[in-house]
């Protein structure tokens, strides 16, 4: 008998039946009803007889799935260079996809827990389950999602990285930045990137990707047709922000306001942070730094509006004041 769950964005439908489970998510529990009815009767239909294609291997649904799905995806490049990865790291990508059962995947867990973080694990996994699903419900290929019938990591405490002004220095000295010279080698760019980030908590993506159609200095904005949660944003701009992107139109780098790529950026600021030895930052931390600077200047529905969250309880892993902070204001 199916199971129904009331989630945030809708019905959740579970069904179990003749050792097959499935689940899906509708927006109405007349959709999820309807949904369970049907694939009961699928599977109840499909007994005694193989309704998929058993020849295929683990290692065909990865470039399968990274053929037509991932391709799909923004973070395409991570899910393509991950599953090349797997193809030597996993020593059941060989198998044929239906003969794969949870304790495997279990195992390869617990493996995985022993050389990297759980949230790398959970990451892993989600793609992993990804081409399960694929292959069960689109290729017909399997029966079953083994990833679904184990336990996984859980999540890793979120990041409360701050970034303090000595470090910021010391990172900007190291790539060369000169409040009055213009950019000319790519680290200097990347200086910029690395302050605009802290004005407007916008991702090193987000910034790289823009061209001056969508910069509107006299308005006070950027647009981002592209983020990482596939919404467009309008970003307002502080008069610092303002500044700095005046700095970058003296480049004359063309349609684009930075000439710098994720790949270069990510090596640059590893160089020049390792390099002045300041421990555990992140790029991404910036973006903690400037949500937590920008919530003592806006109310939390515009704070939410201007870094792109949906739900507030995703803002708030980002928003990591400190308790002498909040003191200072107290009185």
């Amino acid at each position: 008998m199916a199971t129904y769950r009331k989630r945030s964005g809708g019905w959740r439908a579970e069904v179990s039946k003749l050792s097959v489970r499935d689940s899906a998510t509708f927006p109405t529990r007349a959709a999820a009803v309807a949904w369970a009815t049907a694939r009961e009767a699928e599977i109840l239909a499909s007994a005694g007889r193989s309704t998929y294609d058993n020849n295929y291997t683990l290692l065909d649904g990865m470039h399968r799935y990274a053929a037509e799905v991932s391709v799909t995806k923004r973070g395409s490049r991570w899910e393509q260079v991950r599953l090349k990865a797997f193809e030597t790291t996993m020593n059941f990508v060989g198998e044929k996809i239906e003969s794969i059962k949870a304790d495997t995947i279990a195992k390869w867990r617990d493996d995985r827990l022993k050389t990297v973080s759980s949230a790398t694990v959970r990451r892993e996994l989600t793609l992993v389950s990804g081409v399960f699903n694929y292959a069960l419900k689109e290729w017909r290929w399997c029966s079953t999602n083994p990833t679904k019938q184990i336990t996984w990591p859980s999540d890793s405490k979120p990041r409360d990285r701050r970034i303090s002004a000595q470090e910021i220095n010391l990172i900007l000295d190291e790539l060369e930045h000169s409040e009055d010279g213009t950019p000319v080698m790519l680290k200097q760019e990347l200086a910029i990137v690395f302050l605009l980030a802290l004005e407007t908590a916008m991702r090193q993506g987000e910034i790289l990707s823009l061209t001056w159609s969508r910069v509107h200095l006299n308005q006070r904005y950027v647009h981002l047709d592209e983020t990482k949660n596939g919404h467009a944003r309008d970003v307002a701009l502080t008069t610092r922000a303002v500044e700095l992107l005046k700095i970058m139109q003296r480049t004359g780098n063309g349609p684009r306001v930075f000439r710098l790529a994720s790949g270069t950026a990510d090596t640059l600021f590893r160089k020049a942070r390792d390099k002045v030895g300041i421990k555990g930052l992140h790029f991404h931390d910036t973006r903690h730094e400037a949500t937590t600077r920008l919530a003592r200047k806006l109310d939390v529905l515009d704070l939410a509006r201007m870094t792109g969250h949906k739900d507030t309880r995703s803002l708030m892993v980002y928003y990591n004041a400190t308790a002498t902070e909040l003191a200072s204001r107290l009185d």
